[in-house]
């Protein structure tokens, strides 16, 4: 009974789980023939939980027929439920990344670890996870995150000072005499001293409990829970530090103090090993990642390096305030696109949308067609800030393969066009250079059509 129910994010509506099958299992005390009842006062039980990770629950039908289906958003958590007969633990409602192959967390992890964000889960208060650790927030995430951090700190000294006594045969420096007098009774002692000497070691206790870190996060990536390309990828670091870290043996702790006088990537190595200790000692409440927050920076991250090959300039998150004063409360302060390009007289407006139009190409959804048009009236709001005559924009939507389609809008009576281009980018590193050579062709192509246009413009005015 760990899970209640398993489905993908970005779902309109899922396959229908009826109310007699989920009083036999979950609600067994509940009268079968009244079953819709209790189903609405199971989504009222955990409306909470339900909201905390944006599913909508519906009920379809009545009676003995009545079944449950449910709307997820763009989040992708885990949360527990609770019955609505007993009001007991029941079992985790847990929401999958939509867009990946067989190991669920992968191509997000590979991701997470290109844009080198600090995208933390968060958290819902209250009951723990039925599962525990089973479906708690992939633990390799943190981990490779401290090997990483750990490697850096490994390529420096990092020594400290130790008191170390050791017999010397003359009485110099700081004599423990206590224990001198203690053992001198001994003739082969009598000309022993225990001497205490400052030494500076990486032997330290510091680098003992980076070690106790170390063995969490070395378990979890070789563990049966991470997926084997980020194991093989992983493996080189691992092996490099295990030799490392040989003489050491680790410390247990519950956290690593942070001290003023680490320097930097101390700091950060031991930041990361605290968060390891937390989640490895902490309950497992219900969690929750914003798969569309991680697509956005995804999309940014990859227009970055492509304008710094073709030399032009992106800026991310832009803001276009607006202008007016005294606001309604309902009134947009500002408009603001995941990011714009520019280079000379190209400027395209660029936006994300973690959406799943591309893999329905041929639906005839009514409320796919309504999300396109809303997204095609935002960029178009945004186009409306090019002072060219023809204006240019990018709508990225996930994929199952690199791909581009362009749509052109054009006003006749203002001589204005709209070209917007939806691209297509797989959650996927192996696609990375494909995309990146996608962008660049498409942006290169942008910046010729545009100086044409630029000079025809000139050589009309003359």
């Amino acid at each position: 009974m760990d899970v209640f129910y398993d489905m993908p994010c970005l779902t309109e509506r899922s396959a229908p789980l009826k109310g007699v099958y989920i009083q036999k299992k979950f609600l067994k005390s509940a009268d079968k023939r009244i079953i819709g009842q209790y189903l609405q006062k199971l989504i009222q039980y955990n409306q909470d939980a339900f909201n905390f990770l944006g599913v909508t629950a519906q009920i379809i039908n009545s009676d003995l027929n009545a079944s449950l289906s449910f709307c997820s958003s763009n989040y992708i958590g885990c949360v527990p439920l609770r019955a609505s007969d007993t009001g007991k633990q029941i079992g985790d409602f847990i929401v999958n990344p939509r867009y990946v192959n067989k190991d669920k967390y992968q191509d997000y992890i590979g991701i997470l670890n290109l844009l080198d964000e600090q995208i933390q889960p968060e958290f819902l208060e209250g009951l723990n996870l039925t599962s525990g650790k089973i479906f708690r927030p992939p633990l390799y995430l943190e981990a490779i995150r401290f090997i990483n951090a750990l490697e850096d700190l490994a390529k420096q000294t990092w020594q400290k000072f130790e008191v170390i006594e050791k017999n010397t045969s003359q009485p110099v420096g700081q004599v423990n005499w206590d224990k001198y007098s203690k053992l001198s009774y001994k003739p082969e002692s009598l000309l022993l001293f225990p001497q205490r000497k400052n030494t500076l070691t990486e032997n330290h206790y510091e680098y003992a409990q980076i070690k106790y870190a170390f063995n969490l996060c070395k378990r979890e990536i070789l563990g049966s829970n991470t997926p084997t390309k980020i194991k093989f990828r992983m493996n080189s670091k691992i092996e490099f530090l295990s030799a490392k870290l040989n003489k050491h043996i680790p410390l247990k702790t519950k956290a690593i103090p942070i001290k003023s006088s680490d320097n930097l990537r101390v700091k950060l190595c031991k930041l990361q090993a605290n968060k390891i200790l937390n989640i490895e000692l902490s309950a497992c409440p219900g969690w929750r990642l914003d798969a569309a927050n991680i697509f956005e920076k995804y999309v940014q991250h990859v227009f970055i390096e492509v304008s710094k090959e073709l030399g032009g300039k992106l800026l991310p998150n832009l803001k276009l305030p607006g202008q007016q004063t005294n606001r309604f409360s309902w009134e947009l302060k500002y408009l603001e696109p995941d990011a714009l390009y520019q280079k000379g007289n190209l400027s395209i407006f660029i936006d994300a949308k973690y959406k799943s139009h591309l893999f329905n190409l041929y639906s005839t959804s009514e409320k796919l067609e309504s999300e396109h048009r809303h997204d095609l009236h935002q960029i178009m709001a945004y186009l409306s800030f090019s002072k060219h005559a023809t204006k240019y924009g990018m709508l990225c939507y996930p994929s199952d393969k690199v791909q581009h389609k362009t749509l052109v809008y054009k006003n006749s009576f203002g001589s204005t066009t709209n070209k917007i281009i939806l691209i297509g980018l797989p959650l996927k590193v192996e696609s990375y250079a494909e995309i990146k050579s996608l962008l660049s062709k498409l942006i290169s192509e942008l910046e010729i059509e545009s100086n044409h246009l630029m000079q025809a413009i000139s050589h009309q005015i003359t």
